[in-house]
């Protein structure tokens, strides 16, 4: 029984630096490639008000934006229902980073119908977010227009 385990074990052993490379590889891009001329559009959401939540999609956003480079895609992230309050100057766990994707090139839209519901306006918004009128409507025009809609 010992000799069928040890098999195993020796296979895992030599086929682990295969995988490791296959993971390394690397990316391959669809025509046209991503570029100054051609950038990558993605657009994400923001709807949760958990702070965690909030932090890996910012990561995901930083994540694709380190990916392609900064010049080679465009990003939008579009924030609704309780995830406004990532974008609120007064309310906003997450403020220092969403200043740094505004920073680095990052749209950052809040949805007006969200704000309005909350008895806020722009002026309560971190600087540099934008007022979409509506978050949905927003990302079905995004995609419209070619965008690529990612929910992670």
């Amino acid at each position: 029984m010992r000799t069928p385990l040890i098999a195993v074990a020796m296979l895992i052993g030599v086929c682990s630096p295969c995988f490791a490379q296959a993971s390394a590889a690397p990316a391959t891009y669809s025509n046209p490639q991503p570029s100054i001329d051609h950038p990558r559009k993605v657009v994400l959401t923001l709807s949760e008000r958990d702070p965690a939540r909030m932090n890996e999609i910012i990561g995901n956003v930083g994540n694709i934006q380190k990916f392609y480079g900064t010049d080679n895609v465009r990003i939008t992230l579009v924030v609704y229902g309780p995830g406004i309050h990532a974008v609120l100057k007064s309310d906003s766990p997450v403020a220092p980073r969403i200043a740094g994707l505004v920073a680095i090139g990052v749209d950052v839209l809040a949805c007006d119908a969200t704000l309005k519901t909350l008895n806020l306006t722009a002026s309560d918004l971190i600087a540099g977010v934008k007022v979409t009128p509506n978050g949905l409507p927003a990302v079905v025009e995004l995609q419209a227009a070619g965008w690529y809609y990612v929910r992670p």
